[in-house]
């Protein structure tokens, strides 16, 4: 015997919905029924219904056009980052001849995209660390850094995939003049082979997750719905001898991203 589904009515609505739009029913581009039409097929009150559709919103798959209404979207590109085995992946392409290297990248590893199929975004100043990127970096306040903003976005749509903030200690790069020439991304190997250029290994890399609301700058770059959250990764990576030489922000939408890991376990001596 199925039980009775206690879900809120709005919710049961929209998982309704979102079948149909998951099987084609509903295809990318159909103008979604109106309120009153969805009030009135489904019996539930008109904020029941508005509540359905901002689920659906949340969820990536309808967009609402001022003055038109609502609409079934296409499918974004998602991006599925297996952390665990992603910076593995990014230090073992360190030692790779640059024909290699330069085949595919970390995003192209997350999307399953070509090169060909990205538009790759970078600029580069030189800041003062203020307290709190200070404190992350375990280095003095106004210390001169590098920052970077990346981002990259599929050839098939405007809105980037990800915002990345890297900051690594100006003196340290500084040693190699091409790790301060923006012209030279995307750096075939990424960051893990431009500091090899300067005789850096990675130990680890910490990352720190957190969700939050979008800044209206990231909502607007990243083409964020209202209600849709960010997913952020402060990226710490540390070196051999236990220095900090990089602290990125990676901001990622939150209805199109899947943050994977994986943990091996011991396991018990009995």
């Amino acid at each position: 015997m199925i039980g009775r589904d206690w879900r809120p009515r709005y919710l049961q609505l929209a998982e309704e919905l979102r079948g149909k739009i998951m099987s084609g029913e509903l295809a990318p581009g159909t103008l979604m029924p109106s309120e009153t039409e969805l009030a009135d097929s489904s019996g539930l009150s008109r904020t029941s219904v508005r509540n359905a559709i901002r689920q659906l919103r949340e969820w990536g798959l309808v967009r609402a056009e001022q003055g038109r209404g609502t609409y079934v979207r296409a499918p974004r590109q998602r991006v599925r980052r297996h952390n665990t085995e992603r910076y593995q992946w990014e230090k073992d392409r360190v030692l790779l001849p640059e024909a290699e290297r330069l085949k595919t990248g970390a995003t192209e590893h997350d999307t399953g995209l070509s090169v060909d199929d990205l538009k790759f975004h970078a600029e580069y100043a030189q800041v003062k660390a203020d307290d709190e990127m200070a404190a992350a970096l375990d280095v003095e306040a106004g210390t001169p850094l590098l920052r970077r903003v990346y981002w990259t976005s599929s050839r098939n749509e405007a809105a980037p995939l990800s915002i990345s903030y890297s900051y690594l200690p100006y003196d340290l790069v500084a040693a190699n003049p091409d790790l301060l020439d923006e012209s030279k991304e995307p750096w075939p190997g990424g960051t893990q082979h431009q500091l090899h250029t300067l005789g850096i290994e990675l130990d680890r890399i910490d990352d720190q997750i957190r969700a939050r609301p979008p800044s209206p700058d990231e909502a607007e770059l990243l083409d964020i719905d209202p209600g849709v959250s960010v997913l952020t990764v402060r990226k710490t990576s540390v070196d051999t001898t236990g220095r900090i030489v990089e602290v990125a922000d990676v901001v990622l939408p939150g209805d199109r991203t899947e943050l994977i890991y994986s943990s091996k376990l011991k396991r018990w001596n009995v």
